[in-house]
């Protein structure tokens, strides 16, 4: 196995430490998997709580209570959320609910239809 050259000098001294290489001559540092479009890829994706991939547009059901904040209202266990688009952030899913209207969820409490 070949390690890159450096991409700040271009050494060909670089080694690997952990999930870093290094190079000695600048010491600059970069991840492992850098480049390698198999792991951005899995990176990208979104998963719901049983680990199915999520699409824009797919359907999915909520597995848990969800208070919503700033209100008194709760999302009930089975709520069917059609129609989903995938966002970057903490709350990776913009959707609308019937009786509650626009929110954001977590990926973790939904599980693909």
């Amino acid at each position: 196995m070949s390690l890159p050259p450096c991409p700040a000098c271009g050494s060909a001294y670089t080694y690997e430490d952990h999930a870093l290489f290094v190079c000695p001559e600048c010491a600059h540092e970069w991840p492992a998997a850098e480049g390698d479009p198999v792991a951005e890829q899995a990176a990208d994706e979104i998963r719901d709580a049983v680990g199915n991939v999520l699409q824009d547009g797919d359907t999915v059901t909520v597995i848990k209570d969800l208070k919503v904040k700033g209100s008194s209202l709760v999302v009930k266990v089975g709520t069917k959320v059609k129609n989903i688009r995938l966002v970057q952030g903490d709350h990776d899913i913009d959707c609308k609910i019937d009786g509650i209207g626009s929110m954001g969820l977590k990926s973790a409490f939904v599980k693909k239809v």
